[in-house]
């Protein structure tokens, strides 16, 4: 298909169902204005900030003991504006609203667990355990941490937190015991929940013998509440009774519990909602982690719902009733994105495994039998399912699905044409881009608008999203930085053990004071929309010339005998050259015409610059928790520099293979 006719247009039909195409007639109608189309609401949303939130807060049906009149205090200032400073809410009750969809949720753990839960359980589930944390003496700004998979009882910890005013942050179960004590042991959490293990690629891992070495080294930790999932509880009864901390000089005591034992005696107990200001925390995220220990970012309860309402209701057209997934795990932000859409009546559908089970079928399958209508996954899926040769239009129905997101990494052109031509004709496709950061998106979906090949179809309302230069100018049909100049309601609250706000200002605002940066290398279309490069901290610059690390992979990874590729940048005679990994096929192996053909490819489709100087074969291409390769851990490897924190990766095993290779010593 030629790049000057979009992928996809949506019917007139679909279009004036939208909720975004019903928002810009509200708009209009409240506000005395003419909003024709997408790029005239994004020109209201970022010029009239105080309007556009408003509208939001009123469109979303946010939940409140009181709103107040003012919008945003101190607009002017990055970081330091206030949203709804006089609103008092509660998340959870936002989340936890009546609603016509009686389901909460469906939960597949593999093809081994299959459960559900309707939203009087989950509302009485979150009753019983709030109560049970209150009783053990958890109280709002105190921090309740979960080492668990995407099952359910880490929604119902997690709202329950919320209802009281209590931190939630979370680990996935395949962390380390250093990565989760780098985590949590920064935030010195309260009560700690965990199941007996998780599953993966139809294998059963346990969790006890961490989870019982992490405690060991939590002395805040008083309750230890363990959900039984996959059979190891008879495991439990060895660390189940109360114990001293040995190495704690205060005397610390914990004590273990079933998640039916931690509840017994609430079962009557109300649900009750603490009405509490806009900013207050609700979340702490990590940082990667892959160059020190992670920094600790703090989400506000207010900004994360306001923001959530927009994305999931206008940029993903999220309606009552509607069955949404993520492929995510609790280690990764899209699940803090996912269980937010509860907000809109929707049901979520969680899933604990891998998602290339059952020859990578297993999440359409998914998706055809609990009705799916979001599909919420990676840029690596969409191109492992290409690189399999799956064809799910043809062995799936797939008939209840709209929407399709993408993101986690870039999403070549070429996983757009796979899109399109071999899962479904007629969908939503919205690669988004956003991160742990603020919680939410930059740039995202347009319901109402085309999908262009290899371009994120828009900047995010509200967001006040540019690309600049070194020098802090705008550019348009250049190649720069990702910078947001306005600021947003889901902004930090702050990082925590930050008293005085240095860290997060050095986080995000040195390079351009007053102005967001956020450290990704990437342009604007003539169709308003983005196309990601990489991250900036990654950019090839041989030469002089800077080359995003997404340019390269494109070409690289379209050849059917390279899997998947990574590339840095080597200091090299006083330049930097371009060194491609390449993790083949299976059986394959590296030979003078492979290397050949792949460089052919590169210099063909970009520019003689593009092409690697040295090109080495890898058995495995390391990664974070969340799927997101590590090129800086992989430079500092080759640089003979120490990767400070290999806890943050999945796989930290593969580094080295990296190290001292003889084709980059020549």
């Amino acid at each position: 298909m030629s790049n000057d006719a979009p992928l996809w247009t949506p019917s007139p039909e679909r279009i004036a169902r939208a909720n975004l195409t019903r928002f810009m007639r509200e708009v209009e109608a409240r506000r005395a204005l003419r909003i024709p189309d997408y790029d005239a609401l994004w020109t209201f949303s970022v010029e009239r900030p105080e309007q556009f939130w408003s509208s939001m807060w009123e469109f979303g049906g946010v939940l409140a003991q009181t709103t107040g009149d003012r919008v945003v205090d101190d607009l002017d200032r990055m970081p330091g504006a206030r949203f709804f400073p006089d609103a008092r809410l509660n998340f959870a009750e936002n989340l936890l609203r009546p609603s016509s969809n009686p389901d909460a949720l469906v939960f597949h753990g593999e093809d081994r667990v299959r459960r559900g839960m309707t939203r009087d359980e989950l509302r009485a589930g979150v009753a019983r355990t709030a109560a049970a944390m209150r009783a053990s003496g958890v109280a709002a700004g105190d921090r309740v941490a979960g080492y668990l998979p995407n099952m359910p009882e880490a929604i119902v910890a997690a709202l329950a937190a919320a209802s009281i005013g209590a931190i939630w942050s979370s680990c996935s179960p395949d962390f380390g015991v250093q990565g989760v004590l780098d985590r949590f042991g920064q935030i010195e959490p309260k009560v700690l929940f965990s199941a007996d293990g998780y599953l993966y690629g139809g294998k059963t891992h346990d969790s006890l013998a961490k989870l019982r070495e992490i405690v060991a080294r939590l002395p805040t930790v008083r309750r230890v509440v363990v959900v039984p999932y996959v059979g190891q509880l008879e495991r439990w009864h060895e660390a189940s009774a109360s114990s001293r901390q040995p190495d704690d000089p205060k005397g610390s005591y914990h004590t273990w519990h079933t998640w039916e034992d931690f509840q017994r005696g609430h079962e009557s107990a109300p649900l009750e909602f603490a009405q509490l200001p806009f900013n207050h925390p609700l979340y702490i995220l990590y940082s990667s982690g892959t160059t020190g220990v992670p920094k600790c970012i703090i989400h506000g309860a207010g900004g994360t719902l306001v923001q959530h309402l927009k994305e999931h209701r206008l940029h993903c057209d999220i309606q009552e009733g509607d069955r949404v997934f993520y492929f995510t795990t609790c280690g990764w932000m899209m699940w803090n994105w996912l269980v937010s859409t509860l907000a809109c009546g929707a049901t979520l559908l969680l899933y604990d495994g891998s998602p290339f089970h059952r020859d990578g079928r297993i999440l359409f399958d998914f998706a055809d039998e609990t009705g799916m209508t979001l599909f919420g996954t990676s840029a690596k899926f969409i191109d492992a399912t290409h690189k399999a040769g799956l064809e799910p239009r043809r062995t799936h129905r797939l008939d209840t699905v709209r929407t399709m997101t993408s993101t986690g990494s870039p999403l070549a052109p070429e996983g757009f044409d796979f899109v399109y031509e071999q899962i479904k004709s007629d969908i939503h496709l919205a690669s988004i881009s956003g991160g742990t950061d603020i919680i939410s998106c930059f740039v995202g979906g347009n319901p109402v608008g085309p999908v262009w090949k290899g371009e994120i179809q828009a900047r995010a309302l509200g967001m006040k999203v540019d690309v600049f230069d070194a020098a802090g100018r705008p550019l348009r049909g250049a190649k720069g930085e990702l910078v947001c100049t306005r600021p947003f309601p889901s902004m930090p609250v702050g990082f925590w053990n930050d008293p005085d706000g240095r860290k997060y200002h050095a986080a995000y605002f040195d390079k351009f004071p007053g102005v967001w940066c956020h450290g990704d290398y990437v342009e604007l279309t003539k169709h308003g929309g983005m196309i990601i490069y990489g991250r900036s901290d990654a950019v090839l610059n041989p030469g002089g010339v800077r080359i995003g690390t997404a340019e390269i992979y494109r070409q690289v990874e379209q050849l059917e005998e390279v899997v998947e590729s990574l590339v840095v940048g080597q200091q090299w005679d006083g330049d930097e050259r371009v060194v491609l990994f390449v993790r083949l096929r299976d059986g394959l192996t590296l030979n003078a015409e492979i290397a050949q053909r792949i460089k052919d490819q590169i210099r063909r489709n970009t520019t003689p610059r593009h092409v690697p100087a040295r090109i080495a074969q890898v058995g495995e291409i390391p990664r974070t928790k969340s799927g997101k390769i590590v090129e800086l851990a992989i430079r500092d490897v080759i640089h003979n520099r120490e990767v400070k924190n290999r806890e943050a990766l999945a796989n930290p095993e593969a580094l080295d293979q990296f190290r001292n290779r003889p084709e980059l010593q020549v």
